[in-house]
């Protein structure tokens, strides 16, 4: 663990210290969903800062390692692009936590509207920048990395960026529950539903393939072949769960009585 935090500051050493203070936040963010009772929608307030911010550092981390593979990759533009889109996002949504207030699909006031809709564009930049980035995967040729991992990147990044775009699904729902009202009764820590769809899960499965299938790759799958059945199989799992959640089907169905 020591070597690769030196590898990743290595790497890129401003995004490295903005992926720390996101690591710390995370933590934080943990901490309060144990000594606060403060609630939102029938959940713990900072739950929700604390899986994004979570989210965030498995994000920031992968771009880093990935970047640095690029020949002659002038990372200053994509590194101060995520900076902003992040700061912002992550910082909206611990503020309206402590607020007690929500900061997605909030169209209160106009000043609400215009947030989430800046919320929307920066989701929407950090996903054309790893588009950017695998489009330089598909240009460039990487001699030092073995083919298997090297397809792993590009899928992981492809099927990463088709569900960040699934978040405007959820966007234009002004809603990530499907088949009824929000429920309270949900998963621990990642708070899907148990009992209707939930287009997060989807969202969430689909979007960390930028970590798992390199990792998979990387450790585990030795040939190219491995490597092209997991991202198939990866993809479709999404998908199924993505389907599952428009039809009104929660991921993990539990039927317990509400609190």
């Amino acid at each position: 663990m020591l070597y690769f935090l030196q590898e990743l500051k290595s790497r890129n050493e401003l995004l490295f210290w903005v992926t720390a203070v996101h690591f710390l936040l995370a933590c934080i963010y943990y901490l309060l969903t144990k000594i606060s009772n403060k609630q939102f929608a029938g959940a713990n307030v900072w739950f929700k800062p604390f899986k994004f911010a979570a989210s965030s550092v498995l994000y920031l981390a992968a771009m880093i390692w990935y970047c640095a593979y690029i020949p002659h990759f002038n990372a200053a533009v994509f590194t101060w692009a995520n900076i902003i889109f992040f700061v912002f996002e992550n910082g909206y949504i611990g503020i309206q936590a402590a607020r007690g207030q929500a900061s997605h699909f909030n169209l209160s006031t106009r000043l609400y509207s215009t947030l989430f809709a800046c919320m929307g564009a920066a989701a929407t930049g950090i996903a054309l920048g790893a588009a950017f980035i695998l489009v330089k995967y598909f240009q460039s040729d990487f001699p030092e990395l073995a083919t298997p991992y090297l397809w792993s990147i590009r899928f992981g990044l492809l099927i990463f960026i088709v569900f960040a775009f699934q978040g405007f699904v959820m966007g234009g729902r002004l809603s990530h529950t499907v088949g009824g009202e929000n429920d309270v009764r949900t998963l621990p820590v990642v708070k899907w539903n148990i009992t209707k769809g939930d287009l997060r899960v989807a969202h969430f499965i689909g979007m960390h393939a930028l970590q798992v299938i390199p990792l998979l790759a990387y450790y585990i799958i030795p040939n190219i072949v491995g490597v092209i059945i997991i991202s198939l199989a990866y993809f479709l799992l999404s998908i199924f769960v993505l389907v599952q959640a428009l039809k009104g089907k929660p991921f993990i169905k539990m039927n317990l009585k509400k609190a």
